[in-house]
């Protein structure tokens, strides 16, 4: 999302964390005014609503930046894989009966759902145990087994790597290493033990932990994808961004595959190519926040001017990841 937005919403925000815009939005799902309290703004803003002692999530993206029909694909297909019985938060429908909504606010429409909360507790790398890591990588493998023929609607991973040639023409050694990587990404097979419906962003911190593994949140990038590039994507607090282990994590790398492994084929040379994906998946995000970047105001508040100088770090770090898988690639490294 622009940061243009995020500080829209920001601005509506008041000391106690509420907002008529959230206001407006929950009111459909029945939430008096007051009700929603904003917790952060990423690719969709999140607020946290009551429910008998429990939250829910109020997830809601500008009309500017999404379309209603790409988050009622992302409710639907949330919803079925919760009624199968996977390990998914399941969205909650409004009073109209739908899962989504179209809600015109005082900052213009507003696309919008409701999840459940994931029951457990979150855990980080530093906590993560063996057994955790093959639970996870068990619970990767179930989510795309379970959602094999649930992708009507989804868009198709890596669509931002055309514009690199335009948002980066004065970028030759970018511009060209992006499409070496994308040649190699373009002869991949498609069939179906390696390609279908993927998470996005299956990391540590879109989960909440109980005895009996994860529950798995935010839906956010789900796409058509291969599996193996949603598995180098999960996985970078075990390797960095570079798909390949870091020697502290290699045991918990080693029993995440293992998991994985137990439900669904993972071969050799899918594992081989975590690295590329590394590459393709930085390419498209330096995309996704030059794009949120934008042009910074004359003046902004403190906390956006931070925001913006982490996002250009991150972005430099994805252009040299970019070129130096680029470079593997170019000798013939794939």
């Amino acid at each position: 999302m622009p940061l243009t937005e995020i500080d829209r919403l920001k601005r509506t925000v008041s000391a106690a964390w509420d907002s008529p815009i959230a206001d407006q939005v929950a009111a459909q799902w029945g939430y008096p005014a007051g009700s929603a309290r904003w917790w952060r703004s990423s690719a969709s803003h999140v607020c946290v609503l009551p429910d008998n002692g429990r939250r829910r999530y109020l997830r809601f993206v500008p009309g500017s930046c999404r379309g209603p029909e790409s988050l009622a694909v992302v409710a639907e297909l949330m919803a079925r894989l919760s009624d199968g019985g996977s390990a998914v938060v399941r969205p909650v429908a409004a009073e109209s009966g739908a899962l989504t909504m179209t809600v015109a606010t005082g900052l213009g429409a507003m696309h919008a759902m409701v999840v459940e909360p994931a029951p457990g507790a979150q855990v980080d790398v530093g906590e993560l145990t063996e057994p955790q890591a093959r639970d996870w990588g068990r619970a990767l493998a179930r989510l795309h087994r379970d959602a094999a023929g649930l992708g009507a609607g989804l868009p198709t991973s890596f669509g931002e790597l055309p514009d690199i040639g335009e948002l980066f023409a004065d970028d030759a050694e970018l511009v060209e290493a992006t499409t070496r990587i994308a040649d190699v990404m373009s002869e991949l097979p498609r069939c179906e033990d390696r390609w279908g419906v993927v998470h996005g962003d299956f990391e540590l911190d879109n989960m909440a932990w109980e005895e009996d593994g994860p529950t798995a949140y935010d839906f956010d990038e789900a796409a058509l994808s291969w599996y193996a590039a949603d598995i180098a994507f999960a996985v970078r607090d075990l390797t960095g961004d570079t798909g390949r282990p870091a020697a502290g994590h290699r045991a918990r790398f080693d029993a995440f595959l293992d998991g994985y492994r137990s439900v669904r084929p993972l071969d050799d040379e899918d594992l081989g190519r975590l690295p590329l994906f590394a590459g393709l998946h930085a390419a498209a995000s330096l995309v996704r926040i030059t794009r949120a970047l934008g042009e910074p105001a004359r003046q902004e508040p403190g906390w956006l001017s931070g925001l913006r100088d982490d996002l250009t770090d991150m972005a430099r770090a994805h252009r040299q990841l970019v070129i130096g898988i680029g470079q593997e690639v170019g000798r013939g490294i794939r």
